[in-house]
């Protein structure tokens, strides 16, 4: 095997490593072992639609990642990425059976949570699942900021920019449904890459209102109104992009808050409640943890003696995963003592080629 054929085992860690960095930034720190239902509805979590438990036709539910791992194991979940203002529905009187093993003791129901179609599995203006095993189209799906629904790129009604990773989207049917948001969308909209890199470069006086007040008579002018109009005309139809910053640049005059409380969209002036925001929490979170020992002891091996460590590695892999499909196969749970049997059995037949004289 040639030198570039073959693969270290600090290049497997270093991948598992970059996966696990991306676990994070998706889970954003949640608990995988107590419900979040104690902490209330909280502001933006990782949540799931138990398929087995609500199917379609029952009334829609939402389930905590915690009660995903520890109630609903071998159910059919939808993984809903993240929703915001949320309260677990975990074991609630819309289950017909299922009691919550973490929290039982909840409220019949959650009034304040805010169900979609896809707690049932469907997504965009199609309403089809994803993935769709008769769709043989690939194309992204992006999600609206304020709906939180999945959208398929082309059915946005609009051409989507480069660089989408930097923006957030706000489809055609939210904004129709607050009509404000065109005026912002006619100054901030991103239309190509060139335009994301220029409105990323504004500054926030670009929307500054035209009126001269003091710091204390500021609440009562008006941002939004102030804008101008003249050449800044847009077709109001297809979905919106804007970049990361639009919101600083909403208007929060008091006029302007009571009209996104009043539409249920005050999250908006609310910079963390982005799920960039959110994913920058989790990647915090894991680079936070301490630097992995293994790696360090690797990087000071030769490289044959990182090539006859990866092999037992590859060995100890394999038997895991062969070890881990009979539990599957049979729909048991592994417990720690399973595990702790299995690395046994491991240390015996190290043991035994020891023993004969075959030791790696």
């Amino acid at each position: 095997m040639s030198e570039e054929q073959t693969v270290s085992l600090v290049d497997v860690l270093q991948e598992d490593e970059e996966l696990e960095e991306e676990a994070s930034a998706v889970l954003g720190g949640s608990d995988s072992d107590h419900c979040s239902y104690p902490q209330g509805y909280v502001k933006r979590q990782a949540l799931y639609a138990c398929n087995t438990c609500t199917p379609k036709g029952g009334e829609p539910t939402g389930v905590c990642l915690a009660c995903s791992y520890k109630c609903h194991e071998g159910h059919d979940l939808f993984e809903l990425y993240t929703k915001r203002n949320f309260r677990c529905d975990c074991g609630n009187k819309k289950f017909a059976e299922l009691k919550c093993k973490l929290f039982p003791e909840k409220d019949s129901v959650n009034n304040l949570n805010k169900y979609s179609q896809n707690f049932f599995g469907l997504y965009c203006t199609c309403s089809r699942p994803y993935p769709d095993p008769d769709d043989q189209v690939e194309d992204e799906m992006i999600q609206c900021v304020v709906c939180e629904d999945w959208l398929h790129g082309r059915h946005l009604g609009c051409v989507v920019p480069d660089s989408v990773g930097l923006l957030e989207m706000i489809c055609e049917s939210c904004m129709n449904k607050n009509t404000f948001l065109w005026t912002y969308a006619a100054h901030l909209a991103v239309t190509t890459v060139f335009n994301v890199l220029q409105i990323l470069d504004q500054s926030d006086g670009d929307i500054q209102p035209s009126c001269k007040r003091s710091r204390e008579d500021l609440g009562s002018c008006c941002r939004l109104k102030e804008l101008p109009v003249i050449g800044q005309t847009r077709v109001q139809s297809g979905a919106v992009f804007l970049p990361s910053s639009w919101r600083s640049k909403l208007c929060t005059c008091q006029s302007c808050l009571e009209n996104l409380s009043a539409t249920g969209l005050s999250f908006l002036i609310d910079e963390s409640d982005t799920v960039l925001a959110y994913e920058n929490k989790g990647k915090t979170s894991e680079e936070t943890r301490q630097h992995d020992p293994l790696m360090s002891a690797l990087d000071n091996l030769n490289r044959v003696q990182q090539l006859e460590i990866i092999h037992g590695y590859n060995d100890m892999k394999s038997d895991l995963k062969d070890f881990l499909q009979t539990f599957a196969a049979e729909g048991k749970v592994v417990t720690p003592d399973d595990i702790h049997q299995f690395f046994e059995q491991q240390q015996n037949r190290k043991r035994q080629r020891f023993d004969s004289g075959h030791c790696i």
